[in-house]
């Protein structure tokens, strides 16, 4: 049995970040500098370092979204969950707001018309905000083929998606179809993701903006 190690509270999160450099050193894997604040945050979040493997980004991704936020941008998750994760003061600080539109009543009542998922029709009412728009997905993957519909359509361009959606059911092709767009991107490959993990990436993008 490991002993217990006494830690004072405000030194928690400094102590566990220590051992996350500790853990990858000894696996021998070094993150790439602009990613692994985000990828280390992730581990963080979720203790497992598959993430360290899987994680994968488009050129330039994380200071593309630090721009966007510095210029602005808004957020838009695919669960409340997410959204009570995002460190929204520090993205109001640069002007942007964070969404979720999951639980509005429209939402609900097009999507049982229409027979499809509510996260599909969350994209489409997210593609109505009138400025930059980061997508935060860590549930539904149909949120990223809804999005892949609408760029390969021409009907809408995302500024960014982070997309790292958790399950079983087209997770894994939704993923790689957002990898195969112009679009910038953060993708956890494979079946492992989740809310928390979405907000994470925001949270560790905005940490590093943080005034």
């Amino acid at each position: 049995m490991n002993p217990i190690e006494f830690v004072l509270p405000g030194e928690i999160e400094k102590r566990s970040f220590e051992i996350i450099s500790e853990e990858l050193e000894k696996r021998q894997i070094v993150l790439p500098k602009e990613q692994e604040p985000v990828t280390k945050r992730v581990i963080h979040t979720s203790a497992d370092f598959d993430y360290a493997e899987t994680m994968c980004y488009s050129d330039h991704a994380v200071e593309i979204a630090k721009e966007l936020i510095l210029k602005g941008a808004d957020i838009v998750t695919d669960t409340n969950m997410a959204l009570a994760g995002i460190n929204k003061k520090i993205l109001a600080s640069f002007g942007g707001e964070a969404h979720c539109f999951m639980a509005d009543l429209d939402v609900a009542q097009l999507a049982r018309e229409q027979q499809v998922t509510r996260a599909t029709i969350s994209m489409e009412k997210a593609a109505a905000i009138e400025k930059p728009v980061i997508f935060a997905v860590g549930n539904a993957p149909t949120a990223l083929i809804e999005l892949h519909k609408m760029i390969t359509e021409g009907r809408y361009q995302p500024a960014f998606i982070i997309g790292v959606p958790v399950g079983f059911v087209n997770v894994v092709p939704a993923k790689e179809l957002i990898m195969e767009t112009e679009v910038p991107y953060i993708i956890n490959r494979g079946r492992k993701g989740g809310s928390n993990v979405a907000a994470a990436i925001c949270n560790a993008i905005l940490y590093q903006l943080r005034r």
